[in-house]
């Protein structure tokens, strides 16, 4: 018996009724069942393209189950898409690719390839805590904001030491651009604004890092420069930790002091490497890129925030230029009278702390 014969309805080729497919009050070919119809991966029922809302996936099952990614554009499946914690109506969608991408308050242990900004060689970098506002990225999303500009200079990070709140960390910049070009005032402005704390909330620090490279041409020349600058903070450490306005119990948890004497920096240093402290030092030697000056208690008072970053210029400055025996001649007032006339918030907050040769001026209120 001859077996009946019928027209694809896309192609108008004659088959066999047994080639082809009836779907959606038509009759298709094999070929064209494949190029114009798809079965969706969702409900498992066969659609024609024009229906697909995204590859293999139909327009239904799309409306109903899934989203867009909001920075690759790619489909994601209501269960699968991230928000950030602060979006009250989850209005924007990641996928988990971008959503680690464009995370804004990164986990602790965060480190990214370094970005120098200015002409070095002397590079600070700047960890400052804020707290009791919240650890919200919509506040850190606008800091960032400030901070970055188009470009990547600051980022944020989760901080355990912290009770509601987080860890402002900037790539290395020179003190010239720190002070010229980064928005300090604007970004210390804005923490304020959105209820943060630094200094009044007790729990944090303002932590700067320098660059080895700044201190020495070698390793020889960096450990001699880094002895002087152990020596300095023995040898004034009363007046360092007035100016870190820290308490004699916050600088024994967080930045304890290495103690050991005043000999000659060759043997503070000895000492202070023999002492384990870890990280938890008033100069942490731990970093093998940077020293870290862990004694200053945070702020977001500008002068203030200036202020320590040109002290630690400061001491920098003096511990390359000066020999062993120049800095154990050195007195309190031969260090404060050759500070620059340009480093004038360093002036005005010496005088604020009765740490300078003049007369005092008025105290401002920490935040």
């Amino acid at each position: 018996m001859k077996e009946e014969k019928h027209t694809c309805d896309i192609c108008h080729e004659e088959r066999d009724l047994s080639e082809l497919t009836y779907f959606d009050e038509s009759y298709l070919c094999e070929d064209c069942l494949r190029r114009e119809t798809f079965i969706c991966r969702d409900c498992g029922d066969r659609h024609w393209n024009d229906d697909s809302a995204d590859g293999d996936l139909c327009q239904t099952c799309y409306d109903e189950d899934y989203v867009r990614c909001e920075r690759c554009d790619a489909v994601i499946h209501y269960d699968d898409a991230c928000y950030h914690e602060d979006e009250e109506y989850h209005d924007h969608p990641y996928c988990r690719d971008c959503f680690d991408m464009d995370e804004i308050i990164h986990d602790y242990y965060y480190k990214p390839e370094p970005i120098f900004y200015g002409d070095g060689p002397r590079y600070l970098g700047v960890e400052l805590e804020l707290d009791d506002g919240g650890e919200n990225e919509f506040c850190a999303s606008k800091l960032l904001e400030i901070a970055n500009n188009g470009c990547e200079r600051m980022y944020i990070k989760h901080d355990g030491s912290l009770d509601d709140g987080f860890e402002c960390v900037t790539h290395p910049m020179t003190l010239d651009y720190h002070i010229n070009q980064m928005p300090w005032r604007a970004i210390l402005n804005k923490a304020v604004a959105k209820g943060y704390l630094s200094h009044q909330a007790g729990t944090c620090g303002l932590h700067v890092h320098i660059s080895r490279n700044a201190l020495g041409v070698n390793y020889e020349e960096q450990e001699a420069t880094i002895a002087k600058i152990l020596y300095f903070y023995e040898k004034f450490w009363n007046e360092i930790l007035t100016f870190s306005r820290r308490t004699e119990s916050q600088a024994e948890h967080w930045a304890r002091r290495y103690g050991g004497g005043i000999i000659n920096p060759k043997e503070t240093l000895k000492h202070a490497k023999n002492s384990h402290m870890g990280r938890y030092a008033a100069v942490n030697l731990e970093n093998e890129a940077t020293i870290e000056m862990r004694i200053f208690r945070g702020t977001l008072k500008y002068n203030t925030f200036i202020a320590t970053l040109q002290m630690v210029d400061e001491i920098c400055k003096v511990a390359i230029s000066l020999s062993d025996e120049f800095m154990q001649g050195l007195t309190w007032l031969d260090f404060v009278k050759g500070i620059a006339d340009g480093k004038q918030e360093l002036i005005n907050y010496l005088k604020e702390k009765r740490l300078y040769v003049n007369e005092p001026i008025r105290n401002e209120v920490e935040i």
